[in-house]
């Protein structure tokens, strides 16, 4: 995650250390050089992807095809110049890291919940300067990459080790990122995405040997100047004394500079004076408030180790400690071939965090644009936990043998501390004929298996009985269905959605919707949850058929939800599109069937032109219906009761 200032010292300080360079002019010479070894650029992908989502529209769920395309003339470019491509992302995020991620989770709410007053005072988009990715923006560029027809690397471990690793192993040309910590690894180049001009293919590369010329360092010197600012093992709070005496003796102090420079610059003149030796760091260790983890310099030098590599930092009797990944911890999942097919499928890119449940038992969920102020639909990780619950007893095949193991979970939703992650009870589905077990889903062949692959996959989400209509349709139409329904039979009651499946089709943007932001973050965090069950139940369905660009477009979300509600006929919803009146009928009859089987009633409650004005917290109430109270309980129904909200009403309706 990087070093904090590290960069913008570098560009303020000593912009010598950076340089434009041209990539064509790199890549020609690397081939001069290397006849038999074509160029290799390592992407950072997940370091890129605010870099690479340019479209007009961010905050109403993604204009996704525009998105695609864009990754595409990114790939075409660098094939022009001769230049191979392999993109990494991270794949889990290490304990050591938790913190750390916590933290940033807290920082987006707060970014968000300025998104949405925003919205709500002025009814549009905010510039550019507010950005933040569309929700499961990352998740969804690996596809595309990969439909793309790109090496797609998702990590064991935390991405810039890995990323530092192969660009190391491979005599890669450099790396394309955006993380101060690939100015300490000591691998190939590394090159800015942030400054990189697509249409000319150059960009800014920085050199680690100026960076320690102008501290007056060498390169065995970086590991320990990084922890010594502080990153992702050694905490800046532990650093704060030890920075005050650095100031204090440090002949480089400039009133012209911003404080952190010249912390920078002080600790690089105390270790410039400190002997490249394990003695040395026993010493520090001495002077540094480390408490009793006697082991963070260790471990903090370590981590910019990479394979093959030495520090004189380190006695040569100590164990490395970097190497942490899932597959070293006591696998939740005992069967080793269907470990293994899961963690080679995790690589290659081809399932979606299977490998992080069956392994570890763990996993997780970043921020999602939603309105915490909206009280009315509970956060996304709150509506798909009933499905995400059917799908670990698939995965864990609970009550075989008596065993229920419990899925650690940290999903960022309003209320939510993080303080430790939630540990949720795996149900079984409904499943006709019962749960087939994961080497028959995995494994097994032939038509009487695809049926059981594709019936478990419904059950999940409580659609078992609509196999036959579902299968009937095209797959991404299908997929579409599923979630649709099954959001109106969990919390959603009155929602546009079904006009968004023709995602050719963007007009005009008219004055945003709060709601309608929140409700396209909620369904395609749904497709991530598609992925997981198509991941866990042996791939009923080609992923590319779930992916975003086949059935969603935010843009054109935001304008049919207002139409809507608005009144509009279904012909003017349609555009008058007499080929879609049939479709629209089918898909609304399907919908509208299972919410009755389930006993679950969808209400018409137009909006109007109001929205939501955000004076009102977000309080501790059911924000269901009194139709929700069937033989069809979601999951969760019980497991917020007693959850500390902000403002809570004792008076208010219980479940």
């Amino acid at each position: 995650m990087g070093i904090k200032g590290l960069q913008g010292f570098v560009a303020t300080v000593c912009p010598d250390v950076c340089r434009m360079v041209d990539l064509r002019e790199i890549a020609e010479k690397h081939r001069i050089d290397h006849p038999d070894f074509p160029p290799v650029i390592v992407v950072d992908a997940m370091s890129c992807v605010r870099y690479w989502y340019t479209p007009e529209s961010w905050v109403c769920g993604g204009q996704w095809r525009e998105y695609l395309a864009i990754l595409e003339d990114f790939i075409k470019a660098f094939m022009a110049a001769g230049i191979k491509l392999v993109f990494y992302f991270d794949g889990v995020v290490e304990e050591k890291k938790r913190d750390e991620w916590i933290k940033r989770r807290f920082q987006n709410n707060k970014e968000i919940a300025r998104i949405f007053q925003f919205i709500k005072t002025h009814r549009k988009q905010p510039g550019r300067g507010m950005f933040v990715v569309p929700s499961a923006l990352p998740t969804f560029t690996r596809f595309a990459l990969k439909s793309l027809g790109q090496k797609t690397v998702c990590t064991l471990q935390e991405a810039d080790f890995e990323v530092a690793a192969y660009g190391l192993e491979h005599n890669c040309i450099g790396i394309l990122g955006q993380d101060s910590d690939y100015l300490i690894y000591n691998t190939c180049p590394y090159f800015s995405i942030e400054k990189l001009r697509l249409d000319r293919l150059v960009t800014l590369m920085y050199s680690r040997e100026h960076l320690c010329h102008a501290l007056g360092l060498s390169l065995t010197h970086l590991p320990l100047f990084a922890c010594l600012l502080g990153n992702d093992v050694v905490p800046e709070r532990l650093l704060e004394g030890f920075w005050h005496k650095c100031l204090v003796t440090s002949p480089h102090k400039n009133n012209s500079y911003s404080r952190r420079a010249n912390v920078i610059l002080a600790v690089a003149n105390y270790i410039s004076k400190v002997p490249c030796s394990y003695s040395s760091l026993e010493h520090l260790k001495e002077v540094l408030p480390l408490g009793s983890d006697m082991t963070l310099l260790y471990r903090g030098v370590q981590s910019y180790l990479l394979p093959g590599q030495r520090s004189p930092w380190i006695p040569p009797n100590v164990t490395n400690c970097q190497t942490f990944s899932l597959q070293e911890q006591t696998a939740m999942c005992q069967d080793k071939e269907i470990l293994q097919v899961a963690k080679e499928q995790h690589i290659r890119s081809e399932n979606y965090t299977i490998f992080n449940i069956l392994s570890s038992g763990e996993t997780e969920c970043s921020n999602s644009l939603e309105d915490e102020r909206d009280t009315e639909i509970p956060g996304q990780a709150l509506i798909y936990r009933p499905a995400r619950q059917h799908i670990y007893s698939v995965l864990l095949e609970s009550g075989k043998g008596g065993a229920y193991p419990l899925v650690k979970e940290w999903f960022v939703y309003f209320g939510n501390p993080l303080q430790q992650p939630e540990l949720i009870q795996p149900v079984q589905p409904s499943v006709p004929g019962g749960t087939p077990d994961l080497k028959t889903l995995w494994f097994a062949k032939g038509p009487d298996v695809e049926k059981q692959r594709y019936s478990t996959f419904l059950a999940c989400f409580h659609l078992q009985d609509g196999m036959e209509e579902l299968q009937a349709l095209e797959a991404p139409v299908a997929a579409f269905c599923c979630l649709l329904a099954y959001l109106m039979m969990q919390v959603i009651q009155t929602v546009a959605f079904s006009s968004a499946v023709s995602p050719d089709r963007c007009g005009g943007l008219i004055k945003l919707d709060s709601r309608a932001v929140h409700l396209g973050a909620v369904f395609v965090r749904g497709l991530t949850t598609l992925l997981l069950a198509n991941s866990a139940c042996g791939f009923p369905f080609r992923m590319d058929d779930l992916m975003p660009w086949e059935m969603f477009d935010g843009k054109l979300f935001q304008e049919k939800y207002q139409q809507s509600h608005r009144g509009c006929s279904l012909e003017g919803l349609l555009e008058g599109n007499e080929s879609l009146y049939a479709p629209f009928h089918n898909l609304k009859s399907f919908i509208c069937k299972a919410c009755t089987a389930k006993k679950r009633t969808i209400q018409s409650r137009p909006r109007g032109d109001g929205f939501i004005t955000g004076t009102q917290q977000r309080e501790f109430n059911p924000r269901f219906q009194q139709t929700h109270r069937s033989s069809f309980v979601p999951p969760y129904h019980n497991q917020m009761r007693g959850f500390l909200w902000r403002n809570p009403q004792p008076q208010g309706k219980k479940y």
